[in-house]
């Protein structure tokens, strides 16, 4: 087994903005309609999150340290023939995106391996004044499959975080489910850019046509062409916010472009299961582009990152949950993490 840093650094991938105008008047959590109640299981998945990286008031349990974006997108006529969403009829949509390392310590390096899987985040404004999220990580698939599962995998990390000696709660777990092995052991280098690199949409969705035909999908960001990851070695000897500082001098050369692709399912596809990724083989549409401007300024950066929470189930008319359970639960976490990091 590996020592505890690298166990770790795998632990899972988007778990868990905006311009001025965003973060002046998009509700998070904390003060959305519907209520947080209480729940064991999730109660119990946010505290192993945080037991695994300590509490850092005001910042995310993981995927601590990120960078906020703003930009615009617009989608193509592909996305509206398999979508009625608003968002996907091809008027100019405002966004915020934040680009995040995985761990839950502020301070990690962006070149340490706790750093790695990285998150992309993006809220999409509706003409209402509504939003909608998409919520992604650079690993194509979650560990496990189920709420039960994920508590069991964190609670074998934390337990193997708090006794490095006794790898034997983790190896437990790990017998029994080999995707989550898979998921820990599998390589997942530094990138050179945040926006160089794919970031997937591991819960599946469920698309409505204007008739009413129903496709299901998983969402994939990515550069217009992919740009070269770094060896263990180059990615130590980077400075510590060496992705932040990239991305802002790239902005600052002109705007930068993502694609947003809907992978398709087919017969057989394992719609309610995030473990397990889609052959690349299925179709592909491209539903549109993100155009992306400029960093927020440094000085509103961590009150709008304290604010605002991303959420897989945060969905408009024309998009629905499937039948993949995570998709609730990872809703039901975020409520409850975006109320802790707003209190002392």
């Amino acid at each position: 087994m590996r020592a505890t840093r690298p166990v770790v650094v795998a632990l899972l991938a988007g778990a868990l903005a905006a311009s001025p105008a965003f973060a002046a008047d998009l509700p998070s959590s904390a003060t959305r309609s519907d209520t947080v109640s209480r729940d064991p299981l999730y109660d119990a998945l946010l505290d192993a999150l945080q037991a695994t990286f300590g509490h850092h008031p005001g910042f995310r349990a993981t995927h601590a340290k990120g960078v906020l974006v703003t930009g615009t997108f617009v989608a193509s006529a592909a996305a509206a023939a398999l979508s009625r969403a608003e968002h996907w009829q091809g008027q100019a949509v405002p966004v915020v995106l934040r680009f995040s390392n995985f761990s839950g310590v502020p301070a990690t390096a962006d070149g340490d391996p706790l750093a790695s899987p990285r998150g992309l985040a993006v809220r999409l404004r509706l003409s209402d004044g509504a939003f909608t999220d998409i919520v992604t990580h650079s690993f194509d698939g979650f560990p496990v499959a189920t709420p039960e599962d994920f508590l069991g995998f964190l609670q074998g990390i934390a337990a193997n975080v708090a006794a490095p000696a006794d790898p034997a709660p983790l190896q437990a777990f790990l017998a029994g489910h080999p995707r989550a092995r898979q998921f820990l052991e599998a390589p997942k280098p530094a990138p050179s850019s945040f926006v160089g690199i794919d970031y997937f949409g591991v819960n599946a969705l469920v698309f409505s046509d204007r008739q009413g035909k129903e496709q299901a999908i998983r969402y994939r960001i990515e550069p217009l062409a992919p740009e070269p990851t770094l060896s263990d070695a180059e990615a130590a000897a980077r400075p510590a916010d060496y992705l932040q500082e990239e991305l802002a001098a790239r902005l600052a050369r002109g705007p930068v472009i993502l694609r947003l692709i809907a992978q398709l399912a087919a017969p057989g596809d394992a719609v309610a299961d995030g473990s397990l990724p889609w052959p690349r083989s299925r179709r592909e549409v491209e539903l549109g582009r993100f155009t992306l401007d400029a960093l927020l300024p440094a000085g509103e950066q961590q009150t709008a990152q304290q604010r605002l929470d991303f959420s897989p189930g945060r969905l408009t008319d024309g998009i629905a949950a499937s039948a993949d359970p995570m998709i609730a639960a990872r809703d039901r976490i975020y409520r409850r993490a975006v109320l802790r990091r707003q209190q002392p």
